[in-house]
């Protein structure tokens, strides 16, 4: 009997960047791991009208495996044998040890890293000022073949690139530098993003806010003493099917944990991983963080969503 149980890794952007405001870019999906037999991956396409549905085995998360990088252009994926818990993140204690991109935090500060990582961090890279729906803004890194796709799959609502620098080690010296000179974190919190969602600030807003940002941070840039890049000045497009997310209609959170129980829906947009669901025999319009399915284990199957009882006390 096959086994029916599937292993979300997340959701990922990948394929060629939007080349217009009106163009999606790379085709998001939910990649899921097939516990048996072997350890295939199957991709669940998440464009706009996209129908999800799933149940979720436990309340726990389990180990992702780990990453072996060989070079800039190839790396392979070793699932966990003993399929633990997770402990840190998405990975057992053991997982976590051999994984080679934990390696990355630390190569700028003379860190020791295997060969494949050292070829994959030798490439260019860029540095980035991203803000999501809320205001939030932060200092952010990618590799040249990912200069896109790792914005659109971080959620941001908009970008502007502010240096291209020869290699990894490089470009972490200057966003370090930029949170410590600047004050711009490293990071957003999926859980921040997604509530943004509900109520996002107006997009002349948010794009001003993003430009005057990258206007100091390239300012930063331009008095440092540290050479190996050049400052540059480059917007980020946004995938159409997030537009959605941001018109000026009324959305609510989605009303159910993901750590357990049955879901279904069908996704109007998508800006990262967080969707905008609508919930059969409901009219209402709820954004939901798919996010936080990582390291579950689903059943993917005719499920639907519970309507909330009380809609109006959403409002």
């Amino acid at each position: 009997m096959t086994d029916t149980r599937y292993l979300v890794h997340g959701v990922f952007w990948d394929g060629p960047p939007a080349a217009s405001g009106t163009s999606d870019g790379g085709s998001p999906a939910l990649r899921l791991q097939q516990l048996s037999p072997g350890h295939g991956f199957s991709e669940v396409r998440l464009g706009a009208g996209a129908r999800l549905g799933f149940r979720v085995i436990d309340r726990g998360k389990h180990c992702l495996g780990h990453t072996k990088v060989f070079s800039a252009t190839e790396r392979e994926h070793v699932p966990c044998q003993d399929r633990f818990p997770a402990v840190r993140g998405s990975q057992c204690e053991r997982c976590f040890v051999v994984d080679d991109s934990r390696l990355i935090h630390d190569f700028h500060r003379g860190g020791r890293v295997p060969p494949g990582l050292r070829s994959y961090l030798m490439q260019p890279h860029w540095l980035y000022v991203a803000t999501f729906a809320h205001g939030a803004s932060k200092i952010g890194t990618a590799s040249q073949p990912r200069k896109w796709n790792r914005l659109a799959e971080q959620g941001a609502v908009v970008a502007r690139y502010v240096a291209l620098a020869e290699d990894g080690r490089v470009v972490r010296i200057l966003e370090d530098m930029v949170t410590r000179e600047a004050g711009l974190a490293q990071q957003v919190r999926s859980a921040a993003k997604a509530a943004a969602l509900t109520d996002p600030l107006p997009g002349s807003r948010l794009d001003e806010l993003n430009r005057r940002l990258a206007e100091e941070v390239r300012t930063l840039l331009a008095g440092t003493a540290v050479g190996g890049f050049d400052v540059v000045d480059g917007q980020w497009v946004r995938p159409a099917q997030a537009a959605g997310l941001f018109a000026a209609s009324a959305r609510h959170a989605y009303p159910h944990s993901m750590d357990g129980g049955s879901h279904g829906f069908t996704l109007g947009a998508l800006c990262g991983s967080h969707g905008l669901a609508c919930i059969e025999g409901s009219e209402l319009d709820f954004v939901v963080n798919l996010g936080l399915l990582k390291a579950r284990l689903i059943e993917p199957g005719e499920f639907s969503s519970e309507v909330p009882a009380v809609q109006e006390a959403l409002f």
